[in-house]
């Protein structure tokens, strides 16, 4: 009498079975698999990572394997040499990450936030593939940030090696063992469980990313935009050009900036960027206060206006002698950040600053 495949009788009976391939392992569909598993439906899912298509065939959900895209079907691959499918408003091609996110993306940012559906969730679900999914995407499907025959004809090159400084390089060394030699003397059982449990540390690392990458989109993020907004239109009590953008406190606001900038008429006489944005350290009612240079947008380390050189890396008295404002506390080496003792003195700088 034939017996059913442990598989197949997990399917049958358990939480629906993931399924991914066996082998080298890359960060997309670590986080493919540590997303579906933030739904209810898939929170104690098992996983099956093998590459045989009778074993793939007993899965409720596939991801990154078997050549097929189809969503009734819960097959989410990007393998196939027709897939050109991309999100919403972007032009790079998914992977499996993507795709479980497109799909799942509105009811994983529900269920992790409490978010119902709407604009603000609307909102969110953009910006974290924006922000966070799409460079996994791109990643996996050999997509460069910047065109190499561009980078190549302007003559430019790296100034460091960031090979290893992603996401996707810590995902990579969970591929390593730690000694062949050692690897020769084991069953092809024992080595498959070892490289399942070296994806599940993976596939937990990137979860825990993107889980936090959401909660501060969430928490902190989407509730500034208001905040900056209001601080944007108010931005002419502080300086007649609108330079100096001043906040109740120390909140994510480059981007709702950048935002509003871009979207906001700017009336004759007022500048069309601002170029420092104030806010208390603290909140306690004598909290010293933080003057910082706005970045370039997509510009890096690169401020639109720098502090002062004479200030660059001074401190206390000596600050306050070179620039005139008393109660200064630092400005750092760089220039990009300063502080004052109180508003005042904070303010004073970004105007001396403003006109330096």
């Amino acid at each position: 009498m034939a017996t059913e495949s442990p598989a197949k009788k997990l399917k049958m009976d358990g939480p629906p079975l993931i399924g991914t391939h066996s082998g080298h392992f890359h960060a997309d569909e670590a986080l493919a698999v540590s997303m579906l598993r933030l739904l209810p439906t898939y929170a104690n899912s098992p996983l099956v990572r093998t590459r045989d298509p009778d074993v793939l065939k007993t899965c409720h959900t596939v991801v990154d394997v078997g050549a097929a895209y189809d969503e009734n079907a819960r097959h989410f691959d990007h393998h196939q040499r027709e897939f050109a499918t991309t999100f919403p408003g972007h032009s790079t091609k998914l992977s499996s990450a993507g795709l479980v996110y497109m799909h799942f993306g509105k009811d994983i940012i529900s269920v992790v936030t409490g978010l119902p559906r709407g604009a603000d969730l609307d909102i969110l679900y953009e910006k974290i593939y924006t922000d966070f999914i799409e460079a996994f995407d791109a990643n996996d499907n050999g997509v460069n940030a910047f065109d190499p025959k561009a980078v190549e004809a302007a003559g430019l090159t790296k100034q460091f090696e960031d090979r290893g400084f992603s996401i996707a390089s810590v995902v990579n060394r969970y591929n390593y063992s730690v000694s062949k030699a050692k690897d020769e003397s084991k069953s092809k059982e024992l080595l498959q469980q070892e490289e399942d449990a070296r994806f599940a540390k993976a596939s937990a690392f990137v979860g825990e990313q993107f889980i936090i990458e959401l909660t501060d989109r969430a928490t902190a993020w989407l509730p500034a935009r208001n905040t900056v907004k209001l601080a944007y239109e108010g931005r002419l009590q502080y300086d007649p050009q609108g330079r100096i953008l001043v906040l109740p406190d120390g909140m994510p606001w480059a981007d709702h900036l950048y935002t509003l900038e871009k979207e906001s008429p700017i009336p004759d006489g007022i500048a069309p960027q601002v170029l420092y944005v104030l806010f208390p350290e603290t909140k306690e009612p004598d909290s010293k206060w933080r003057i910082r240079a706005v970045s370039k947008e997509n510009g890096g380390f690169q401020n639109r206006k720098d502090l002062p050189d004479p200030w660059k890396g001074v401190r206390d008295e000596q600050l306050s002698e070179v620039s005139g404002v008393p109660g200064g506390v630092f400005v750092h080496a760089a220039g990009f950040i300063g502080g004052n003792k109180t508003f005042k003195g904070a303010l004073d700088m970004a105007k001396k600053a403003c006109e330096f």
